[in-house]
């Protein structure tokens, strides 16, 4: 396994620290550093990782806005010691170069000084604005809408490997996998008696993934490809936002998690997906071996984020049964269902 002073590096450093100091005038001012003047009126979006803040603004000609949503303004502060600056940059950077490749994303806004990302010192936070977008989440997609968001997919990995992330989290069974072990470890997040099996599956599950990544090709990825993330607007199309698992890794994690079932119904519709990429980017489609090592990876990437943030008082709310045997079992349970489905 890796060092335990290695382990925290998955969720940025060992202690993350809270939003006490990020009070409702310092938001305003944040989002008025560019040039835009507030209205007061703030809506808290939904994120547990970081503060998200629609703001509205005030606009000079109501009549010439084309939507709504030019009216208002997201405001994105950054858990402080998740990610460095260094890091966050390099998620801007991504999303700018997909701007301006026409990719249809949600890319930062400029200040006026031409930065994307600024820090309110007292609140000790890092901070970027967005413009707001309209449209919905998908729940399901027909075969033509999964072939566009395939298309998207396939363009968004074309840029993606045109350019690099040296600061960024690699995704593989090491940083995803045996870091955040050693983290649960050290935080001794798991019951002892089940610690043991826990760590077997998870050795055993990685000796047998560390193969597969090895031979798949990797560059920077959005990380987190599942429907939430994905806005569909009926004018524009499909979009991707929330870059903030932006990773260096396999194509196959933003396609898989877009498709993520493996029934028969899944599996077509994945084909369907796969046809989409193919028709922008070539696609070793002997990387679907990677599915299910993602999956698991998935899973012990979450348990070690809910712990990480334990002292969060809204993870307690949010994920009650976080640390109870029941969780671990069922835990321990779809792990061993995942190592049956990876060849020894």
């Amino acid at each position: 396994m890796a060092a335990p002073d290695h382990a925290a590096s998955a969720w940025g450093d060992r202690e993350t620290e809270f939003f006490y100091e990020l009070t409702p005038d310092r938001i305003l001012q944040a989002a008025e550093g560019l040039g835009v003047r507030c209205t007061g009126r703030t809506l808290q979006l939904n994120s547990l990782e970081n503060r998200v803040y629609e703001v509205e603004v005030e606009v000079a000609d109501p009549s010439r806005l084309r939507s709504p949503s030019e009216k208002a303004r997201v405001i994105k502060f950054y858990r402080p010691g998740r990610w460095s600056r260094e890091q966050i940059q390099e998620e801007h950077r991504f999303l700018l170069d997909l701007a301006e490749a026409d990719v249809p994303v949600v890319a930062p806004l400029r200040f006026p000084d031409g930065a994307t990302l600024r820090r309110a010192e007292e609140a000790g936070v890092h901070y970027a604005l967005f413009p707001k977008m309209g449209g919905r989440h998908p729940d399901e997609m027909d075969a033509d809408q999964l072939r566009r968001v395939g298309r998207l997919l396939g363009r968004l990995h074309n840029v993606g490997a045109a350019g690099e992330a040296p600061h960024r989290l690699r995704l593989d069974p090491e940083s995803y996998g045996l870091r955040n072990l050693d983290f649960l470890l050290e935080a001794e997040a798991i019951p002892e008696r089940l610690e043991q099996d826990y760590i077997d599956v998870v050795e055993e599950i990685c000796e047998r993934s560390f193969p597969l990544f090895e031979r798949a090709a990797v560059h920077r990825l959005h990380g987190d490809c599942h429907l939430g993330n994905l806005i569909w607007n009926e004018e524009s199309g499909p979009s991707w936002v929330d870059f903030d698992d932006m990773v260096v890794g396999p194509a196959m994690q933003d396609l898989w998690l877009v498709v993520p079932g493996r029934d028969e119904e899944a599996v077509e519709r994945r084909r369907l997906l796969f046809e989409g990429y193919e028709e922008m980017r070539e696609l070793d489609r002997a990387t679907a071996a990677l599915i299910e090592p993602l999956r698991a990876l998935r899973y012990i990437h979450f348990s070690a984020w809910i712990a990480k943030r334990w002292d969060d008082p809204a993870f307690p709310r949010r994920f009650e049964h976080f640390g109870t045997e029941a969780y671990w079992r069922e835990q321990l349970g779809d792990l061993r269902e995942q190592l049956s489905l990876i060849p020894a």
